[in-house]
Parts: C-alpha cells; structure tokens; sequence
C-alpha cells in the first residue's frame, strides 16, 4: 500500500536580518519540500535575503500552513511523495489562494514545468537551484501585481472587449491573445482553429472589435447549418426570379459586410462548388448576386473558423488547397478548456454570478472539493459543457448555500477498457494486471515518470521501483511501502 508522510507542518519562522521595507512589510514564503536538506538550506538563503519564511515537507501540509497564515509566494517542489506539486498547485487554485506559485523540477523533460505553468503557476526554477536565480524569480514574483493583460491597444477597444473577453489569466490564453492584438489591426485574412466549444467565435469577435472595422458590421454565417443552394443564396444574395421563392432582389451576407468583417464558422463544411466562387471573391474582390450578371465591388475583412484540420481535408479531396490558402494567411488557435485547467475556477465563477442573476437563485458556492475534480476532468466539450454544467448545478441547488451536484466523471479510457478486456480473457493476477496497465500508461505518456506517477497516484520513487522489477521480469510484491525519505 501507499503510505504518506505525516502531513504536520514543520513550521520555521525566521526574521529578516535587514531593516524592513518602506511599507513595514516583510514578503513572505511558503517553502514546500520533501527534502529536508533542502527545505533548510532555502530558508537560510530566504531569510538572509530578507524575506521570512516557513517551511513544510508536503503538498497537504502547504494547503493547512496557507489556510492559517498567508504567503506571498509558494516556493513549490513538483516531486513530492503523497500529494505531488501539480496536485497541490491545482489545489491551491481551486481554493483560489492569491500566493504566487513558483515551482522548483530536476525533471530534466520539463514536461511537469510546462504543466504547472497552464495550472498557473508565475515561473519555475530547475534543480540544481541557482542562487541569483532564485532571487531574481522571488523579486519578479513580488512585483505590485499588474492588471491582467487585456487585447485591447486603446481605451475605445478596451471598452468594446467587455462583452467580448475571454475568462482566464493562464499562460495559453495569454499567447492566444498576442496573436489576437498583433494581427488585429491589419486586414490579413485569419483562420481561427480550435474544438467545438473552445470560443472560436468569440476569438473572432474579439479580432473584429480591436481592428478599424469595429465600427463597422461583423456578419457572421454557420455555413453547416445551410445547404449548398441556401448557403450560396445568403452569402451572394439573388435578384428577383432567379429561383423559385426569390419573389424579390436580396442582398447577401457579402454585401452586408462591407466595410466590416464576414466571419465563416464551420468552413470546412463549404460545398465544393460554393468554394470556388468564394475563392473569385477574395481574388477578386468582386461578387455576383444568384441570377445576376452585374458585378458588385466588395470590402470586408474575412475570418474563417474550423473545428477539424483543414489540410487533412485538402488531402481528402474535400477542400480546395488554393481556398485554403487563402485562409491561412494568420492562422490563430483557441485552447481547449483541458489546455488551461487554472482557469477553471475563474470560469466556474463568472458563470455562477451569471446563471444566478438570470434564474434568480442563490448563486450557490462550488464546495473546494468539487472545483479540483472540475479542474481535473479533460471537458471534451469546453467551456460550453462547463457552462452547461454551472448552470444546472446552479438550477438543481435551487436556494442551497453550496452545489450538491456531483462533478462529472472522466470518461473512460479506450486503452483502459483493453487492458481489462485482455486481463478477463487471460485470467491475470492482480499483479500482472498491475503491471501491464502501469506499462500502458508509461505508454500513453512518452516514457514520462512524473506524469505517471502522477496518473497512479504514486510516487515517482515507488513507480522507479517497480518499473525496475518489471525490467527484471519479476512482478510487484505484494506488501510495496513507499518511500518514507
């Protein structure tokens, strides 16, 4: 069995030798490490540098230190026994405890560094630490906090973008937004990619409201939802008794965006023979009404959006290469909601104050609890599924003070259900059951440890362990005590 340190902080407060600062306040640190050398060599290099600090040897001893006395930074080591630092990072979120998160990895991969950086934590820093480093991060960590950045390059766009913003301050939302501020202010066409629910839309609004057509119409067509005939009708527009029902002259979704901007949601959806003529268009800047043989001079700017690859689809047949490079001039992706898991909580808020107002019920709090399972299911759906879920959580609490419903369960693994399938037909033990899902899902991460670990819910130590007797073709032994270091 796995068997977890004792979670009772060891506390070390300690006062800084030089005088305090300005304000009279001494920035304080969390230190959060399981090794113990460590832990006191950080808070001697900590407190002779001015901060106070304490210190405590697991992530659940962190979360019951902060709980009683704020920090202002979380000095965090990622490989942990018991609760490792991602696990306790994703916690500290759900709790939304302000203290900046600084994470401290020997992973040499760097993967579990990128993955606490989309939890949201400020930096981190590679074992072994450098001392110039560690204070220089501290320092940038301890700035006066910054507005979140926000995509708007003047106060009219700022304004526009408070019904437009995107919910969420993590590092992959941010990187969308640069490229959303940088391609903004010219008329480059834009192709917006991202997974049926991760805000393509709203991506495409926002470019729209920071450009110099957002005084100007953003028409936008779900080319899906019509047929090829229909879909040509609307976007070119018809004269009278070009078609049955066309009882008079109609402008199209073209015409009505001059001057601003046409959005094309589901482009891949496009009939081949409606693509041909949007391609003469773009080239030519020139359009005919259905039934018609006057040519009509046109102005928009054009973003496209898709939910599926498009190049894939060039190479099935299905799209045309020449239109679909003339889309993907200033390609733009949109998270997906399992990519920004720290921005979770933000979202479960935002919702909760709207949902609240709009049924006119209690806005019922998110127990801690259910806000971790939330950040840690993938949402195949995105942020349309997580609203779908506030809102009914919301509505099935009625005027409860605190959510009772239970937060969606992952879905169960494709690769998961053929272990148990093979184990059941070859009659395996427990402990080559073991074995053969630790080495499926050694698989599914790349040869990563950590996030193995991870996944099992052991430590990296205990997984070295068995991965060593598997190499030696022997199989766990029953009774397998974690490390107690």
């Amino acid at each position: 069995m796995h068997s977890r340190r004792s979670t009772e902080a060891n506390r070390t407060d300690r006062s800084r030798n030089s005088e305090s600062g300005a304000n009279g306040h001494r920035p304080r640190v969390l230190i959060v490490e399981d090794d113990r050398q460590t832990r006191a060599l950080l808070a001697t290099v900590l407190s002779d540098s001015g901060y106070d600090t304490a210190d405590v040897d697991s992530g659940e001893a962190a979360l019951d230190a902060l709980a009683a006395t704020p920090a202002d930074v979380v000095l965090l080591d990622l490989h942990m026994p018991g609760m490792t630092g991602l696990e306790t990072l994703a916690r500290l979120r759900a709790r939304q405890i302000a203290s900046r998160a600084i994470v401290m990895t020997g992973d040499a991969s760097m993967e579990s560094a990128i993955q606490a950086l989309r939890l949201g934590a400020f930096d981190y820093l590679t074992k072994p630490l450098n001392r110039r480093e560690l204070l220089d991060t501290l320092a940038r960590a301890l700035t006066p906090a910054v507005p979140p950045r926000r995509i708007a390059p003047d106060s009219q766009a700022h304004a526009r973008r408070s019904t437009l913003e995107f919910v969420g301050e993590s590092p992959a939302l941010h990187s969308m937004f640069e490229l959303i501020e940088r391609v903004a202010p010219y008329d480059a066409t834009v192709l917006v990619t991202g997974e049926t629910g991760s805000g393509k839309e709203l991506a495409a609004r926002a470019i729209h409201a920071l450009s110099a057509r957002h005084d100007q119409p953003l028409i936008a067509v779900h080319c899906a939802a019509l047929s090829s005939t229909l879909l040509e009708s609307e976007l070119f527009g018809h004269v009278k008794g070009s078609f049955s029902g066309a009882i008079a002259n109609r402008r199209g979704l073209l015409e009505e965006a001059a001057g601003g901007t046409l959005f094309l949601d589901e482009a891949s959806t496009i009939p081949l023979d409606v693509q041909v003529k949007i391609l003469r268009v773009l080239q030519e800047r020139t359009l005919q009404r259905v039934g018609s043989n006057e040519t009509i001079a046109t102005d928009f700017r054009l973003i496209a959006a898709t939910n599926v690859d498009l190049a894939a689809e060039v190479a099935a047949g299905r799209f045309r290469e020449d239109l679909y490079y003339r889309l993907h001039v200033f390609p733009i992706h949109v998270p997906a909601l399992r990519e920004r898991p720290s921005d979770i909580p933000l979202l479960v808020e935002h919702f909760r104050s709207r949902f609240a107002s709009l049924h006119k019920v209690e806005p019922a709090a998110f127990p801690e609890e259910t806000l971790a399972q939330l950040m840690e299911y993938e949402w195949p759906g995105n942020v349309r599924e997580l609203e779908n879920f506030v809102e009914r959580a919301l509505i099935a609490a009625g005027n409860k003070p605190a959510i009772d419903m239970p937060a969606p369960v992952p879905r169960e693994k494709r690769s998961d259900r053929e272990v148990l399938s093979h184990a059941h037909r070859d009659a395996y033990t427990l402990a080559e059951l073991t074995r053969e899902y630790t080495l499926k899902v050694l698989d599914e991460t790349s040869g990563k440890e950590a996030e193995t670990a991870a996944i099992l819910g052991i430590s990296r130590r205990t997984l070295s362990r068995k991965l060593k007797r598997y190499k030696d073709g022997a199989l766990d032994d029953e009774d397998d005590p974690d490390d107690e270091s």
